[in-house]
């Protein structure tokens, strides 16, 4: 059993060796991203997250920073004990295809009523009637994926366009939503050991989880390119 954080990791973005500098981040849509890819291990007991795709680097325990509202493109896994429940119709956890841009003028419009309406939401009914409008402005739109198909080999696309993103299996579109992050944003594909809780009701937690069994994912053919 292996404790601490732990991470495995590529990325294309530059992080210079001074944690407290800004990360720089190059990438702007029209962008595809390709590659192929399975994990190691039963799905159902993987543990911290995972995934591949365009973010912002908002937050690291491995950078001394403030950190910074998301942007992101990706798909996305988080462990069962996790709970990233940004998108009111979709699982906080599991294996998911996620857009959020969390820097908008529409998001950031709401920052001054950030903390009256988590409150607000910690009721069941208020939450289902305020928050569909704070994801909107968000944009944050989410796709739950079946969990075992990590287990098997295949082929993911993430098309970051202007106007939308597609997320795609196999050539075939699961996923298209007209919310698309601003750029510049890093690529980045990664393993880690990291537990994290953030709901709209203002519930937040991070941590890391014992890694017990063995755990990794296999990524090949990684292409990146434009329009």
């Amino acid at each position: 059993m292996q404790s601490g954080y732990h991470n495995a990791q590529l990325w294309n973005y530059v992080q210079r060796s001074n944690l407290n500098s800004p990360v720089q981040l190059e990438n702007q849509p029209p962008l595809r991203l390709s590659l192929s890819a399975y994990c190691i291990g039963e799905p159902g007991e993987l543990v911290g997250t995972a995934g591949f795709g365009f973010w912002n680097h908002p937050l690291s325990p491995e950078r001394r920073r403030f950190p910074r509202l998301p942007r992101a493109a990706w798909f996305f896994f988080a462990s069962k004990r996790s709970n990233m429940a940004l998108d009111y119709d979709v699982p906080g956890s599991g294996w998911k295809c996620a857009v959020i841009d969390a820097i908008n003028p529409r998001a950031l419009a709401l920052i001054p009523l950030a903390l009256p309406a988590a409150l607000a939401m910690q009721s069941k009914t208020l939450y289902a009637k305020l928050y569909p409008a704070v994801q909107r402005a968000l944009k944050i739109d989410e796709h739950p994926l079946d969990l075992e198909i990590l287990r098997e080999h295949h082929h993911y696309q993430i098309d970051w366009l202007i106007d939308r993103v597609s997320f795609s299996i196999d050539n075939h579109t699961v996923f298209e939503t007209p919310f698309s992050p601003a750029g510049p944003l890093g690529l980045v594909i990664w393993m880690d050991n990291r537990l994290a809780v953030v709901t709209p009701q203002g519930h937040f937690g991070f941590g890391a989880e014992a890694v017990r069994r063995e755990q990794g994912m296999v990524v090949e053919k990684i292409v990146m390119s434009d329009g």
